[in-house]
């Protein structure tokens, strides 16, 4: 569970009052608010490093980094950028965003909010007491997010819709990532944002930086020129032709399935604590799984879904075991890449996703410096 933007564990009985946009010790700094099931953290460090490319004051904060209110106070001119779980929505009473996007909806947190109804209401939250004067940014790649999207499209917000790979407002025809104005960018330059996720959130960060006043060939050089994040489909080690992949922030099948995506053939590294529906809804992916090795409390799980679509797969256990016969398999030519993607929680054997992640990178990087 994430620690809320206040430093405590959220609770069903605590909801703090945040301070509204222009009421934070007399700033009139603005406020950037994303939420979804998977992609948030990537395009809130997007849409922050595109407002510092534009020389825009920016602080990024709450689900991602500092706590919210220990961010520091910006002039006027200012953008906090938020990152905004399910969690946090629920407890929010005074904070309006005047950017907010809500980027995708799949099954997640259902312990915490009942089923995705009530999972999806939290989420909306994120738009509450915008005005005319706001934007509301929503991707529409999903069902439930396309649902949300036409329930907002009365307003009172600036409706403006995104997509990784349909007709959208903002989205991409090929590699360009256009809106109605045109071009906003070439994303394979973006070396640091592959597959059609990213595109999506590219797409929101665009929109977003636009509705915040940002000129298009800021937003072009932001997205260019962005580094990525750690945890994220990060690149760790190479050796010998193989690649080690640091994906562990997947921590649900949909997630994974981005990873997937982005790899014509892999060994894949999964498991821990399994979420609702396990990885069935990988299968359309499981032809591009040369391996799969399996960790943590529910491998077993994994391994029934597995077996049953006929992908060959072992149950090693621990990471270290994971890492050192995915090493073996690859380097004998069974895949030219070793992913850690696994549409699993890390708390069986890891403190957080980072600490399963900083593993493997450890791992990854003794292989590359063994003589």
């Amino acid at each position: 569970m994430a620690a809320s933007p206040l430093g405590a564990p959220p609770s069903a009985s605590s909801s703090p009052e945040w301070p509204s946009r222009g009421a934070t010790a007399g700033s009139r700094a603005r406020f950037a608010g994303i939420t979804g099931t998977n992609g948030k953290s990537t395009t809130t460090a997007l849409l922050a490093h595109i407002l510092a490319v534009a020389a825009r004051p920016v602080a990024a904060g709450g689900n991602l980094g500092p706590a919210a209110l220990a961010l520091p106070l910006l002039p006027d001119d200012g953008v906090y950028v938020l990152e905004m779980s399910s969690y946090m929505l629920e407890r929010i009473a005074a904070l309006r965003f005047d950017a907010a996007a809500m980027l995708n909806l799949s099954a997640d947190h259902i312990d915490r909010h009942g089923d995705m109804t009530g999972y999806a209401r939290a989420k909306r939250a994120i738009f509450a007491r915008q005005s005319a004067a706001d934007t509301a940014v929503l991707g529409i790649d999903d069902a439930p997010s396309r649902q949300m999207a036409e329930a907002l499209r009365g307003g009172p917000a600036r409706l403006v819709t995104i997509s990784g790979a349909a007709a959208a407002e903002v989205s991409p025809q090929g590699t360009l990532l256009r809106d109605a104005a045109g071009t906003i960018v070439d994303l394979a330059g973006a070396r640091a944002l592959p597959g059609s996720h990213n595109a999506q959130n590219a797409a929101a960060a665009a929109a977003m930086a636009l509705a915040l006043g940002v000129p298009r060939a800021d937003i072009a050089a932001g997205i260019v020129s962005y580094p990525g994040l750690a945890h994220r489909q990060e690149l760790v080690a190479r050796v010998g032709g193989v690649a080690f992949i640091n994906d562990s922030k997947a921590t649900n099948a949909d997630s994974t399935a981005r990873a997937l995506g982005c790899h014509d053939r892999v060994v894949w590294i999964a498991g821990g604590q399994a979420k609702a529906g396990g990885i069935e809804s990988l299968s359309a992916f499981f032809p591009r799984v040369a391996l799969a090795l399996l960790i943590g409390r529910d491998s077993s799980i994994l391994a029934a879904t597995l077996a049953a679509h006929g992908v060959p797969y072992r149950e090693v256990g621990t990471l270290e075991a994971a890492v050192a016969q995915g090493w073996e398999a690859a380097r004998g030519g069974t895949a030219p890449v070793v992913l850690l993607s696994p549409a699993c929680a890390s708390w069986d054997q890891f403190s957080s996703f980072e600490h399963r992640g900083d593993r493997f990178r450890a791992l990854a990087q003794a292989i590359a410096e063994a003589p």
